[in-house]
């Protein structure tokens, strides 16, 4: 079975966190919000607080099959500023697992150098920290183990996304019919 981390640092765009959390553990993946900030609790960007599952320190990165970044711009610049959080992102692009970010994280991707060639896609206005990609402007793209995605508008599909990379196609398009919503 497939688990997954989610980084999680104060400024996160809430639903961008956590339509992703709850979509793929409805799909029956295992998913840990892990906190980068050394602490469990997490002040998102409109001042909602979340629990993380552990700390980035507790976490062994042998565990996980796919990392992802959710955006809010103070959560991406934090998620940037750890020097852990890059080395990660290196370590699974290298070792063939799933990297993924949403909104201004694909900045993060592009910060630690995994988006070189690659399709790519994020915030409008933040696509000059998608260093080396090609950059698109489509909902969600998935380029080999990268997956990328505009902002909280996009979530949902972005979530759906992962769950068809873990899954397939079948079971995101089931997901997506249970939660009443439209791909």
């Amino acid at each position: 079975m497939s688990k997954l981390c989610i980084f999680m640092a104060d400024g996160v765009e809430e639903v961008e966190a956590l339509a992703v959390v709850d979509l793929v553990r409805r799909a029956g993946i295992d998913i840990d919000m892990v906190s980068i900030m050394g602490k469990s609790r997490i002040e998102g960007s409109h001042k909602i607080l979340i629990e993380a599952d552990r700390l980035l320190e507790d976490m062994d990165p042998s565990d996980y099959d796919g990392l992802i970044c959710p955006g809010g711009l103070k959560g991406t610049n934090n998620l940037k500023a750890d020097k852990r959080v890059a080395e990660l992102i290196v370590k699974f692009k290298d070792e063939g697992k799933l990297t993924a970010a949403i909104c201004a994280a694909p900045t993060v991707l592009g910060a630690a150098g995994i988006l070189e060639g690659k399709n790519a896609t994020c915030y409008p206005g933040m696509e000059d920290g998608l260093t080396g990609a090609n950059k698109l402007t489509d909902k969600v793209v998935c380029d080999g183990t990268i997956i990328t995605s505009r902002g909280m508008g996009t979530a949902i599909d972005f979530g759906l996304a992962i769950v068809e990379y873990f899954k397939d196609e079948k079971a995101a398009n089931e997901l997506a019919e249970k939660i009443v919503y439209k791909r």
